[in-house]
């Protein structure tokens, strides 16, 4: 029983002292520059601009105006919160069109044998390398032609499917026993219920990571939505924070807010789901 216990016990308990001690000291550190602009930004959010260029450099604001600062963005930028909304069915509309399409051609690269399969898989794996700069000119193009512009299907359409979610899902898939899902279509499923009821709940820390990253790199999309749609009723949170900054005085501590409530939710929503989301990202590498 000793011995399967020290088998299973963590690789770091075997280290000397001071080499913990300096396993630690790096990742405080690293916390330290990570968390810093963090705290800067809801430092900066809540100063009059009185303070805003004050040296020496104060974390803690001596006069707080963090509610003075809040309706001033809203009297600069009236919209602010269709902005967030905005962003908001932009990136649930990306997310699920993603968990659709992506989840359909993981299984299918996951569990059939087709002509082609490796060589499609491979040309998918492909995107990946290609710049997005590189195709924006061709897409523009295409919404231009088939009259999408400035309208949430030019956001959303586009942004649902993602070459790195179909390979997370892909390898959470293989993951999953095969005795599993045969059990299943003996009783009578098709593959799209066995992909809905067995291997979709059995995939959930791989589900959450793509959430995560699925979330984050919609809700942070800034050129093809100043693109494809940037009118008043199309323009996204993050293009409306851009407008904040004047061509001779940026006010920083309204910028600084509107970056900090844009950045709330996909704080929150990561606190949630980080333990899935290591999990996932670690389970993608397990099985090629």
């Amino acid at each position: 029983m000793n011995v399967e216990a020290a088998e299973q016990s963590p690789a770091y308990t075997d280290l000397s002292v001071p080499l913990k001690a300096v396993t630690y000291l790096v990742l405080v550190i690293g916390a330290v520059v990570m968390v810093m602009p963090f705290a800067w930004m809801a430092s900066t959010a809540c100063k009059p601009p009185a303070e805003l260029s004050t040296l020496p450099i104060r974390w803690i604001p001596q006069n707080p105006s963090c509610i003075e600062n809040l309706q001033q963005l809203y009297e600069t930028s009236p919209n602010f919160s269709r902005y967030m909304l905005n962003s908001a069915v932009l990136t649930i509309g990306r997310t699920l069109g993603q968990l659709v399409t992506c989840s359909l051609a993981a299984y299918g690269f996951a569990r059939y044998s087709f002509p082609g399969r490796n060589v499609i898989f491979a040309l998918c794996l492909g995107l990946l390398m290609v710049p997005f700069q590189a195709i924006l000119i061709p897409e523009y193009l295409l919404l231009r032609q088939f009259g999408w512009l400035n309208s949430f299907t030019a956001l959303i359409v586009p942004g649902t499917f993602s070459a790195f979610a179909m390979f997370l899902l892909r390898q959470a898939f293989l993951q999953i026993p095969l005795e599993l899902e045969e059990s299943a279509m003996i009783d009578g499923a098709n593959p799209l219920q066995i992909l809905r009821h067995i291997t979709l709940p059995l995939s959930g820390p791989a589900l959450a990571a793509f959430a995560v990253i699925t979330v984050q790199a919609a809700w942070n999309d800034f050129l093809f939505p100043l693109v494809a749609a940037n009118t008043p009723d199309t323009r996204v949170v993050t293009i409306g924070i851009s407008l904040l900054q004047g061509e001779r005085n940026t006010p920083w501590n309204l910028l600084m807010i509107g970056s900090f409530l844009a950045t709330v939710p996909m704080l929150a929503l990561f606190v949630m789901l980080q333990r899935y989301f290591i999990e996932g990202v670690a389970m993608s590498g397990i099985k090629g």
